[in-house]
C-alpha cells in the first residue's frame, strides 16, 4: 500500500460491495416471492424497483416560494396546477411554503409588508399555493417571514416584531378561509449562536397556535458549523476553505 489514499479507497470499495450485497439479496428474495406466488420471474431491475415501492413513501414536500433561492417571477397558475397534480399523484398530501417572504420579496400583498417598504408582488403566491392545496386536498403549511435582519446580526427581534403583525394578517385573510390551512412553518433557521432563538421561537410559536385554534407548528434547526459560520462573514480565509488540494496534502 503507497499511501494513505490507496489504503481509503480500498476500505471504499469494501464498504460499497458490503452495502450493495443486502439489497441484491432483497432483490433475489422479491424476485423469487413474485415467481412463487404468480408464476412469473422477475427481472433484477424489476425487482429492485419493487424494493423501492415499498420503502418509506415521501408525503410532503417544501414550496420554494421565490422570494431568495431561485429568480422570481418564476411560474405561472398552469405549472404551479402541474406541479400540485404531480405530487398529488406521487403521494405528496401536505405542502409547506418554506417562507412567506425574504427581505423586501413578499409572497402575499401583506398591508403591513408594504408600509415597511417590502415590494408588491406581481401575483398572490399565497392564494395561489393555498387554492391549488384546496383543490387538490393536501395540507398547507405557512412559512413566516424572514426579515433578513437576524441574518446579518444574529438577533432575532426584528423577526418576532414583523411576524407579530404577518401571523394575525395571514390568518384573518386566508388561514381562516381555506380548508387546508392545516399549520404553520417557522422558516428562521436557529442555531446555538443565534440571540434569543428559545424565547423568539416560543413567542412566535404561541401566537400561531393561539389565532389558529393550535394548529401543528414546525420549526427549522440549522447545523451552524463552523464552516458556515466562517462563510457567512469576511473573516473566510483560502487556508480556512475546503479544496481538492487540501485533501491531497492531508492524504499525502
Amino acid at each position: 500500500m503507497n499511501n494513505r489514499r490507496d489504503f481509503l479507497k480500498k476500505m471504499m470499495a469494501g464498504t460499497a460491495a458490503a452495502v450493495a450485497a443486502p439489497s441484491l439479496l432483497a432483490a433475489d428474495a422479491i424476485a423469487k416471492e413474485a415467481k412463487d406466488s404468480t408464476g412469473v420471474a422477475l427481472t433484477g431491475d424489476q425487482a429492485e424497483l419493487l424494493i423501492k415501492e415499498r420503502g418509506l413513501p415521501i408525503t410532503s414536500a417544501f414550496l420554494d416560494e421565490i422570494s431568495h433561492d431561485i429568480p422570481h417571477q418564476n411560474w405561472g397558475l398552469a405549472e404551479w396546477d402541474q406541479d400540485f397534480r404531480n405530487m398529488k399523484a406521487m403521494g405528496i398530501d401536505t405542502v409547506i411554503m418554506i417562507r412567506s417572504g425574504y427581505r423586501k420579496f413578499i409572497t402575499f400583498p401583506s398591508e403591513y409588508l408594504l408600509s415597511k417598504g417590502c415590494y408588491m408582488p406581481s401575483i398572490d403566491l399565497l392564494d395561489m399555493f393555498l387554492t391549488l392545496a384546496d383543490k387538490y386536498n393536501m395540507k398547507f403549511y405557512f412559512g413566516l417571514y424572514d426579515s433578513g435582519k437576524y441574518w446579518d446580526t444574529g438577533d432575532m427581534t426584528c423577526e418576532v416584531e414583523d411576524n407579530k403583525y404577518v401571523i394575525d394578517e395571514v390568518w384573518e385573510k386566508y388561514g381562516s378561509k381555506h380548508p387546508s390551512f392545516q399549520g404553520w412553518y417557522l422558516s428562521g433557521e436557529i442555531s446555538r449562536a443565534t440571540k434569543g432563538a428559545i424565547d423568539s421561537f416560543h413567542t412566535m410559536a404561541k401566537q400561531c397556535k393561539d389565532v389558529s385554534n393550535n394548529l401543528p407548528t414546525f420549526i427549522s434547526p440549522w447545523i451552524d458549523g463552523k464552516k458556515a459560520v466562517a462563510a457567512a462573514g469576511a473573516s473566510l480565509s483560502k487556508a480556512e476553505g475546503v479544496s481538492v488540494e487540501q485533501h491531497e496534502k492531508e492524504w499525502n
